[in-house]
């Protein structure tokens, strides 16, 4: 069979080569996909917002006694400096969180492996088979700790617990804590390790887990506050909910990810041809932390999505590593071939629109007195609260009026609600929706607040207590009757 080899004086540039296809793919994509137009749904929309606004939570969300401190300090003083010092406003701070989490985390990956075009082969399998890829361009703050997860399972795979990695551990975590805040699930790969017989490491990480929690408390300003309620918002917001029904969508239960299964199938089978005597899984920590979220993703998918896919993407990068190690000649045309087929073809998977993806967001109508004029004494008054049992609308209404002078009934976790909100804020869910559940928030609406519900134009609301507009597509907004119009003139006037 005739094979093509690249001549000699050629063959020394192709390890230079992959990289740079390398990058050029990592980078192409989140830019590509930002040229879409592409806007992440949830928090990335109100970081952004936070950090223009220059406001505390309590001056944006109406919250109850569960709320105590800012659990991502560290994210909104980061993105806090850049709107400062580069003067970004909330769109450019969003381009700047989703390309370059996602340009971080894949290059914090590549570098601890010998054939890096492997973590071209696991991008291209997350896609076709989860939408990791697609959480890694959500732009939120998750992304980072998912990195330096990654990076200790790398780091442990090649080293041991020295005191120089030991500072790494610890400062990874610190800064995992300062900025994602959940500080308490770094006892899921210290239990792994631990599972995994590693104990050296696990001990390490346990002492760096401490070391580096320790000091994300101390530069909070308020050590104990931060760590009780960082614990208490989860707790809240998995067990404050009767049902699944009306809790947030990634904090329910998962069905067990059948196509993940697949290809840890395929994986395990792979290692038993190209690899017959590779040490066991049983010494994996990564192994034993990917099983171990799976099981709890059937209570929280997150488990599975934030701390299982990671570890699983580790077990695969590793053995593509090898393989392509033993299979492919460093400077061979035959690997250069493969990395332009793997970086065409993870390009093409990633960036391509399927059930609009990437685009969803351009049919978004946001309510702004700016894009919309008409909307003009529709908006909160100031000093008022917008009431909504949408979280979609807080973070598109938040993310375009960052400087507005309202508050949001609803933020970005019911269970921060007034125990009495929050009641109200289920029975809303419980009903499916039906106007009368809302009535609790109409009669202790004020002149300056408005009440925004979803629905067809040609449907107004089954509330005649208020006056309504349907204000862009979707959406109706409604406030006090104009008999009470000497109150609003008197809201407006304060």
């Amino acid at each position: 069979m005739f094979e093509f080899e690249l001549p000699e004086r050629f063959r020394r540039y192709v390890p230079l080569a992959v990289w740079l296809i390398l990058a050029a793919v990592l980078l192409l994509i989140p830019f590509k996909i930002i040229g879409y137009g592409y806007l992440p749904g949830d928090d990335a929309l109100r970081h952004c917002a936070k950090a223009v606004s220059g406001k505390s939570w309590p001056e944006i969300i109406v919250v109850g006694d569960t709320f105590k401190l800012d659990h991502n300090l560290g994210w909104h003083a980061i993105l806090g400096w850049f709107h400062r010092a580069w003067h970004l406003d909330a769109e450019n701070l969003l381009v700047l969180s989703v390309a370059g989490l996602f340009l971080l985390i894949n290059a914090t990956m590549l570098p601890w492996l010998k054939r890096p075009e492997a973590w071209l082969a696991v991008l291209l399998t997350a896609m076709i088979v989860s939408d990791l890829p697609q959480r890694w361009l959500l732009g939120r703050p998750f992304i980072l700790t998912s990195a330096a997860l990654m990076t200790i399972l790398f780091l442990a795979q090649k080293f041991s617990p020295s005191r120089k990695n030991f500072l790494l551990c610890a400062a990874l975590v610190a800064g995992c804590t300062s900025i994602h805040g959940v500080w308490y699930l770094w006892l899921l790969p210290i239990a792994a390790f631990a599972f995994a017989g590693e104990f050296r490491w696990s001990l390490a990480l346990a002492g760096a887990w401490l070391l580096g929690t320790g000091g994300a408390m101390l530069v909070s300003g308020h050590p104990v506050d931060y760590l009780i309620n960082a614990l208490q918002m989860a707790l809240n917001g998995v067990n404050s909910h009767l049902t699944n029904h009306t809790q947030v969508a990634e904090l329910q239960p998962f069905a067990g990810d059948f196509l993940a299964l697949m290809v840890i199938a395929v994986f395990l089978g792979l290692r038993l041809l190209t690899r017959p005597g590779a040490p066991s899984l049983a010494r994996s920590p990564a192994f034993w932390l990917m099983c171990g979220c799976w099981i709890l993703g059937f209570r929280v998918s997150r488990f599975w999505e934030d701390w299982g896919w990671p570890a699983l993407t580790v077990l695969l990068a590793t053995e593509l590593d090898f393989l392509l190690l033993t299979k492919f000649v460093e400077d061979s045309f035959r690997r250069l071939l493969l990395v332009l087929i793997l970086a065409a073809a993870t390009f093409a998977c990633v960036t391509n629109d399927l059930n609009s993806r990437w685009t969803n967001s351009l049919q978004w109508q946001f309510l702004s007195e700016k894009e919309h004029p008409d909307l003009e004494g529709w908006m909160p008054d100031k000093g008022g609260i917008l009431y909504s049992a949408d979280m979609g609308i807080f973070y598109q209404t938040f993310y375009k009026n960052p400087n507005a002078d309202w508050r949001y009934i609803l933020g970005y976790e019911p269970a921060l609600m007034p125990a009495e909100d929050f009641k109200t804020y289920h029975g809303i869910f419980w009903n499916n929706g039906e106007a009368k559940a809302y009535e609790p928030w109409v009669k202790k609406m004020k002149p300056a607040d408005r009440l925004v519900i979803r629905g067809s134009g040609g449907e107004r609301p089954n509330l005649p207590q208020l006056e309504w507009k349907y204000a862009v597509t979707g959406l109706w907004i409604g406030r006090l009757p104009e008999t009470n119009g000497l109150f609003r003139l008197k809201s407006l006037g304060q």
